[in-house]
């Protein structure tokens, strides 16, 4: 099970209430709704295996330079050497380091590389697994990596920890039009705001599954562009012509990596915490109790 962390930890910040707080009124919301989430994740089902991604850049600069208004909108401050800053609420900032340092206490692997995201990471290890994968993440990007065959799926939580979307290469074909292989086409031709992909004008999601049914794939719909015969009309055509440039970098940035240089690390999910003692400590620091127990729990079981 590899978890899209950051991904977790936004949707439990926004999901818990922020009158969770510590004794000395820090909010700590995030953090007792992505240790809930994980604990109901094991409970639910019993990974062997438990990985927490992380994002040691959230803008990797080779994305940039490919299209530079990748995830711009999101960023509060450049900085010369290292990540940008990324825009984040004010309370969920100090929240971090609270939810690394309770992961590394219960032996949680958590792995970051410097200039990947977390979805480079998930896509990496997803690669290399030669058992069955569950993803856990809250952004649609990773449906990519959904594969029947290799017995890889998405876990997309719909509302708080228990409503899990269990997203196999059928739910993708019936809502989308494509596979796990597709889905990075069809995302890269629509377009996503949110990551400040301009996608190619006038192809919404719609059009740009039918245009991968119609050719399989983007090299067939820009071979398409070039072919007389093709059934593309006229708009598409002259648009898709239009945006070559950007459908020639756009597959490098979309679809994850799958050759990141993994540091060593024990993905096996521990049974009781590592560190004992930082858990107990956290746990009075942060008035995380009850989360803490509760994941103990699950690990146990």
């Amino acid at each position: 099970m590899l978890l899209d962390t950051a991904s977790l930890y936004y949707r439990a910040y926004f999901g818990v209430p922020d009158s969770v707080k510590a004794p000395d009124g820090t909010p700590v919301n995030a953090v007792r709704g992505l240790l809930d989430f994980i604990g109901r994740l094991v409970q639910d089902h019993h990974p062997d295996d438990l990985v927490a991604c992380m994002d040691a850049d959230w803008r990797p600069h080779w994305r940039v330079e490919l299209i530079p208004s990748y995830k711009a909108h999101r960023v509060a401050r450049e900085t010369e050497s290292g990540p940008d800053v990324e825009e984040t609420p004010d309370t969920l900032a100090p929240q971090v380091p609270i939810i690394e340092a309770a992961l590394d206490a219960f032996g949680i692997a958590r792995v970051g590389v410097a200039g990947y995201e977390a979805d480079d990471v998930i896509g990496t290890l997803t690669a290399r697994a030669t058992g069955p994968v569950d993803i856990v993440t809250g952004d649609r990007d990773l449906y990519q990596l959904v594969d029947d065959a290799r017995r890889r799926r998405v876990l997309y939580p719909l509302k708080g920890v228990g409503m899990l979307q269990l997203t196999d290469e059928a739910w993708l074909r019936e809502k989308y039009g494509v596979d796990g292989a597709g889905y990075a086409d069809l995302a890269l031709l629509r377009g996503d705001p949110s990551d400040g992909l301009p996608g190619v004008p006038g192809v919404g999601e719609k059009t740009a599954a039918k245009l991968l049914d119609a050719y399989g794939d983007l090299a067939g719909i820009i071979a398409a562009i070039d072919d007389p015969k093709s059934k593309l009309t006229p708009t598409q055509r002259k648009r898709l012509d239009e945006s070559r440039p950007y459908l020639a970098v756009a597959p490098k940035v979309v679809q994850v990596a799958s050759d990141v240089p993994l540091p060593p690390f024990d993905p096996a999910l521990p049974r009781v915490p590592a560190q004992p003692e930082v858990v107990d400590a956290l746990a009075h620091r942060w008035g995380l109790g009850g989360a803490i127990s509760r994941l103990s729990s699950a690990l146990l079981a």
